[in-house]
């Protein structure tokens, strides 16, 4: 074997590259030219829920502070950002109830009535499995039975919490499937039965 050949020894499995910050560079930049300022602004926005100062947001959505500033007061406007007022500075966080909103809006579009039905009637069973098991009305009243080490109750604490969220927005999205359809029925919209269904 010629001496000049690399040993197994000297390979280094891992090598030190700069292979991971480029690949980041290009996926930023891929995300540049596939988007606008004001679409960055407002993908960055909606992952925003903590208070942040428009050059936060700006350095994040990869745009100039200005132009974060000027989408951001737009987004408020429109009732996506919310905004905090902290002496000389504005602070941004997307609007809780819009996301809200958006999530009954994707449930009633996504489900058919019966399905929003069956769903709502398991939660309700689960909750009150859970009301029975514990003997509390709430996951919050169930806090005061709970020992510190009891890891399923907590976990089922925890599942109870879920499951009541969930109904809430399984009944908002069921009302507000109804509400389009009669609006749809009285303004004689076309494919207001489907859009019921």
């Amino acid at each position: 074997m010629d001496r000049s050949d690399p040993q197994v020894s000297d390979v280094d499995p891992f090598p030190e590259t700069g292979a991971q910050g480029d690949v980041n560079d290009a996926a930023e930049r891929e995300w540049k030219a596939a988007t606008t300022a004001f679409e960055r602004v407002d993908a960055v926005l909606g992952r925003t829920t903590e208070w942040q100062s428009a050059s936060e947001i700006a350095n994040r959505a990869r745009v100039s502070e200005p132009t974060a500033r000027k989408h951001l007061l737009a987004l408020a406007e429109s009732g996506r950002a919310s905004t905090n007022e902290t002496g000389n500075a504005t602070q941004f966080r997307r609007d809780p109830d819009q996301r809200r909103l958006e999530r009954v809006q994707q449930l009633a579009n996504e489900h058919s009535r019966t399905e929003l039905e069956r769903s709502i009637r398991e939660m309700k069973t689960r909750v009150r499995e859970f009301e029975d098991e514990y003997g509390a009305t709430s996951p919050e009243e169930l806090v005061d039975g709970l020992e510190p080490d009891d890891e399923a109750g907590w976990d089922d604490r925890s599942r109870w919490k879920t499951t009541r969220r969930n109904l809430a927005f399984a009944k908002t999205a069921l009302s507000f499937k109804e509400t389009r359809f009669v609006d749809a029925m009285s303004t004689g919209e076309d494919g207001a039965v489907e859009k019921n269904a």
